[in-house]
């Protein structure tokens, strides 16, 4: 019998610029590529040679990781490989790792070149900007920088973030109102109705279970309506956002959310930003954009004083949810914050403290503060965008958080 034809290696065509890419066919030639890709020309033992579009994402990636970061206080360093110091080069280079990787993994090589080799500064001409994948970390560093952005960059920084807020909204927006909207409902109700307040809907369910057979009746041991005062009062939502450096997408996100809660008429929502000063962002709530802008990401934390302005402007204490969102690095009085909290509490209101609200995982944070808190009855936790809903609606209706909201 003759042996079987040999098979010719597997040619895809996927980007405009190459013609063909190779595909190892074995699992071990795949192993080998992978191996290669990931360490780079320190890998050439492997046996494994790029080629092709191959060859193209090794230099993109080399130039990224093969290059040797700026010393501490030096603008620069020595580089075996880089981007370079010209915006038309790292444009270009932004270009082809995004012909050449998914959405996230792009966000993430964009995030690693910002941090890795000083590129923020490049943030500031136009050409950048038009070639980067906008994302929460991106907007974060635009917003750091925005001080600094020329005149004719604004734009283009503007509509890198109005991009992400807008892919956010979209993302979030009907989930949490239709979430929030059913515990509005609920944290309305009444077991002591007036006789014209009666929802006999929810009373007959409330009481099958008291159902009489012979009299074929309910006979209803618990009566379901709504408190009326207490619906047209409604609930405040205050949201208390540290903007420190290190709590920059949480301030992404909480500007989102500020916007949508802002948009439900049963909610009275009011969104504070703070360092070392405080500043009530409630009338931007209407856009978050320019909501984002008005931040000043950097400087130092006084939770103390924030919770102070906080206390000062809610007035009714039982209908309301105070949301801080911060590591607990506290600049000012720690037992001031405390005590703050404390009083918080004790006048009524719910407090929830939030370590992050971003999707990047547990941060860095004062876990003494965290379990003082704990010791108060104040959950502290972190929060993803997606898990916030649920977080607010079991505040709203005065429920118990569980460990499964946190990260």
């Amino acid at each position: 019998m003759d042996p079987p034809a040999e098979r010719p290696p597997r040619r895809l065509t996927r980007h405009p610029q190459e013609q063909h890419v190779t595909i190892p066919d074995s699992d071990d030639e795949q192993r080998l590529r992978r191996w290669r890709l990931v360490l780079g020309a320190d890998a050439e033992t492997t046996g494994w040679t790029p080629t092709g579009r191959d060859a193209a994402i090794d230099r993109a990636l080399a130039a990224l990781y093969r290059a040797e970061p700026p010393a501490a206080g030096e603008p620069g360093g020595r580089r075996t490989a880089g981007l370079g110091g010209s915006a038309p080069q790292v444009a270009r280079w932004l270009g082809d790792i995004r012909s050449y990787f998914p959405t996230g993994v792009v966000r993430l090589l964009q995030q690693d070149a910002i941090t890795r080799l000083g590129l923020d500064r490049l943030l500031l001409e136009p050409e950048m900007l038009a070639a980067v994948e906008p994302d929460v970390r991106l907007v974060a560093t635009l917003l750091a920088l925005k001080q600094a952005l020329p005149e004719t960059t604004r734009h283009s920084a503007r509509r890198v973030v109005a991009a992400v807020v807008a892919e956010l909204e979209q993302r979030l927006a009907d989930r949490t109102r239709a979430v929030l909207t059913g515990a509005l409902d609920r944290s309305a109700r009444s077991i002591r109705p007036r006789p014209r307040d009666i929802d006999w809907n929810r009373t007959v369910r409330a009481n099958l279970k008291h159902y009489l057979p012979e009299r074929r009746t309910v006979v209803p041991e618990r009566l379901v309506g709504y408190a009326r005062a207490r619906r047209a009062a409604g609930k405040e939502v205050v949201l208390c956002v540290d903007q420190s450096g290190s709590m920059a997408p949480s301030v992404v996100h909480a500007a989102v959310f500020g916007a949508v809660l802002a948009s439900m008429p049963a909610l009275a929502t009011r969104l504070v930003v703070f360092d070392t000063s405080v500043v009530d962002l409630t009338e931007h709530l209407a856009d978050p954009v320019d909501l984002l802008f008005a931040t000043r990401l950097g400087g130092g934390t006084d939770i103390d004083r924030a919770l102070a302005y906080c206390q000062s402007r809610i007035t009714r204490p039982a209908d309301t949810v105070l949301v801080l969102i911060s590591d607990l690095y506290e600049g000012g009085a720690p037992d001031g914050m405390l005590r703050r909290v404390a009083a918080l509490t004790a006048a009524g209101v719910r407090v929830v403290v939030l370590l992050a609200l971003s999707d990047e995982g547990a941060p860095a944070h004062d876990h003494g503060q965290a379990a003082a808190l704990a010791a108060l009855g104040v959950p502290a936790f972190a929060c993803t965008p997606d898990a916030f809903p649920e977080v607010m609606a079991a505040a709203l209706e005065g429920r118990g958080l569980a460990e499964g909201h946190s990260l």
